[in-house]
């Protein structure tokens, strides 16, 4: 049984950081892209940052260089570092892995942003 768990979502105030962390079972992730995702109420879920299985890493704009995205292949974990938090990053965060058009997803984590 796949499964993808994050962890590492709370509430920090705007300029904090979070951590958060994604560990996948089920699955050997070092053939896999994997990504981070967020979500807000009445939107689409929009792709943040994500990791080839070859290592190239790719950033959104409203996050480069704020966000810092990693993967374990050892351990089978998904980690992202946030810095400099806004209120507009406020949503749900998924971790993702993918491979040949299947996508698997996490239940997500919540991340409030708000003093």
């Amino acid at each position: 049984q796949v499964q993808l768990v994050e962890s590492g979502g709370g509430l920090v105030q705007p300029g904090g950081s979070l951590s958060l962390s994604c560990v996948i079972s089920g699955i050997e992730i070092s053939a896999y892209a994997v990504g981070w995702y967020r979500q807000t109420p009445g939107n689409r879920r929009e792709l943040l940052t994500s990791i080839t299985a070859g290592g190239h890493t790719y950033y959104d704009d409203s996050v480069k260089g704020r966000f810092t995205s990693s993967r374990d292949n050892a351990k089978n974990t998904v980690d992202l570092q946030m810095h400099d938090l806004k209120p507009e990053d406020t949503a749900i965060y998924y971790c993702s892995a993918r491979k040949y058009g299947s996508e698997l997803w996490g239940q997500g984590t919540s991340v409030t942003v708000s003093s």
